[in-house]
């Protein structure tokens, strides 16, 4: 919900306002957008706009490479006719103005009115739109522009910057659009300023396939997919939609609409660009972000453009906005200096000794076990991570599955290549520390590492009390690294009751299992005892009042 206002009616001005203010120094203000301030020599001005909403589009893009002015109207709404002309003719730098806009009928007749006065008065003005949206329409030229805007602002921009005549500037704006495609999804509908409830909904595990970016749903909508089910549906979408087929390069934008997390995108990424390059793509200079939004609708778009040798330049050139800023020439040196650094650190194989046939045999054991642990934590990670939600971040339940994740795949690893019992629990502790982070991950992968040097890989046999001394190096770890005691309600609470209890049963003759079963369950009373303690460290010790009445999520992990 956009809640930030004033007078509600009064929102796209009022953040005009606060944006030229912050970006005085390279913009100013026109009636009804702004401009570039940098003088430069005479050349095609490129003035981009539509209605409010969208930011970065259509002020965020304007600068050295990009657009040379835009024009803003109301909330989704197209600007008027005066305001497009004010800012064209204010933008016009002697060489013809190109007004590109997407292709809604509000905004197609304003700006042609515009252009009709700009021609009227002596300034050559060309029309570029933009239908790159496959889902609005079959037909290209009935289609609405959605993020494929940034593509033809782009290419407009980069040829206007490289001094082409406003012929070429024109040709490079058509190209890019025909060679451009996008598909969108929704997961929640976008809140106009001062209002109660979104423009349209979206059912719980529903997204709508095929939205607008002016607050119109999809066209239907599916259930929600996961990350890999929604890689698929957008690729398979837009490639469907295809200009050409066969091998290309293609730039390409995954672009957010407002309020999914960048993070979220990131990931949709990696689930992206393999299905892309198993197409036979081969992807140049991609962005991730928030490029053309829609408030603060949830959702996402894929836009993929078919590059050839006029366009693959303007989509690569330099550029320098409030919102978008490419520069290739740090960028080079960026890369040359990683090189250089891969070659200097090449990644070097560890080296393990070689194994007695029964560390080897006990190595197997603890990839069965790491594997069990792993299996036992996925089942559990919502209740863990809903204990530690109680007086912590709630984090618990996923990072220990993570630590335990990244353990069992090093473990797995290093058992294949012949190592022993204690370089196999030395790997996993360090891919838990790795993978898990925070304090757990800290704490657990130093103790596993400790627990693997009391093995020694040579030794032809391992004694019951072997896993007693290994216990104890574990124990030891986490009580030097935590600094815990009894009772600070941490995992020392059952993870000492646990080693007690298997200590006293090996010594009283009990095998292995039964002493580690006992243990175990002994660790788990205790572990349910922590509830009515007082937090005194760990992540629960902030709100340690709220924390009285629930066990401690470390503590009910470690059993």
């Amino acid at each position: 919900m956009t809640r930030i206002a004033d007078i509600p009616a009064d929102f796209a001005e009022d953040q005009l306002d606060g944006f030229v203010a912050l970006y005085a120094d390279r913009l100013r203000r026109v009636a009804g957008g702004v401009v570039a301030r940098a003088a430069c020599e005479p050349t095609v001005a490129v003035v981009v706009g539509g209605g409010s909403g969208h930011y970065p589009a259509f002020a965020g893009l304007v600068g050295p490479g990009f657009a040379t002015g835009a024009v803003v109207g109301n909330i989704f709404t197209s600007p008027s006719a005066a305001h497009v002309y004010s800012v064209a003719k204010a933008a016009h730098r002697g060489r013809g103005v190109v007004l590109t806009f997407g292709n809604y009928a509000g905004d197609v007749m304003n700006f042609g009115i515009a252009a009709n006065r700009l021609r009227a008065e002596g300034i050559d003005t060309r029309i570029v739109l933009v239908t790159d949206d496959v889902a609005s329409a079959p037909a290209e030229g009935d289609r609405r522009g959605i993020a494929g805007d940034f593509v033809v602002f782009k290419a407009l921009g980069a040829a206007a910057a490289a001094g082409l005549d406003l012929d070429a500037v024109e040709r490079a704006g058509r190209a890019a659009n025909a060679a451009t495609r996008t598909l969108g999804v929704a997961f929640s509908g976008c809140t106009m300023p001062g209002a109660r409830k979104p423009l349209f909904q979206v059912e719980p595990g529903m997204l709508g396939l095929g939205l607008g970016i002016h607050g119109e749903p999809g066209i239907r909508d599916v259930a929600m997919p996961t990350a890999t089910g929604l890689a698929e549906l957008l690729v398979a979408g837009v490639l469907e939609a295809a200009p050409h087929t066969g091998p290309a390069r293609v730039g390409a934008i995954l672009n957010g609409l407002g309020t999914t997390k960048y993070e979220e995108l990131f990931l949709l990424w990696a689930r992206v660009l393999p299905l892309l390059e198993a197409a036979g793509l081969e992807v140049v200079e991609p962005e991730v972000g928030e490029l053309v939004t829609s408030l603060d609708m949830g959702g996402c778009s894929l836009t993929l453009t078919w590059l050839d040798e006029e366009l693959e330049p303007l989509w690569r050139a330099d550029a320098y906005a409030p919102a978008y800023r490419k520069q290739a020439a740090p960028l080079a040196a960026t890369l040359a200096s990683a090189a250089e650094a891969d070659d200097a650190v090449a990644q070097e194989a560890q080296v393990f000794v070689t194994p007695s046939l029964g560390s080897a045999g006990l190595a197997a054991s603890v990839a069965e076990a790491a594997a069990l642990v792993r299996e036992l934590l996925r089942d559990r990670e919502d209740e863990l991570g809903a204990i530690d939600a109680v007086a912590g971040d709630g984090d618990h339940g996923r990072g220990m599955l993570r630590g335990a994740e990244a353990a069992t795949a090093a473990i797995d690893r290093a058992t294949e290549r012949g190592a022993g019992a204690g370089a196999v629990l030395a790997a996993g502790g360090r891919a838990w520390a790795e993978q898990a982070g925070g304090t757990s991950g800290v704490l657990w992968g130093a103790a596993l590492e400790a627990a693997g040097a009391t093995l020694d890989d040579t030794a032809d046999a391992f004694p019951d009390d072997s896993a007693g001394a290994a216990v104890s190096a574990f124990t030891a770890a986490i009580l030097d690294l935590g600094r815990a005691e009894p009772g600070d309600k941490t995992l020392v609470d059952a993870l000492l009751p646990f080693g007690d209890a298997l200590t006293a049963r090996l010594a009283a003759g009990a095998l292995l299992a039964d002493a580690w079963r006992d243990a175990a369950l002994a660790a788990s009373d205790a572990a349910a005892r922590t509830s009515a303690l007082r937090p005194k460290r760990g992540r629960a010790r902030p709100l340690a009042d709220k924390s009285v009445g629930t066990p401690d999520a470390g503590a009910t992990s470690s059993p």
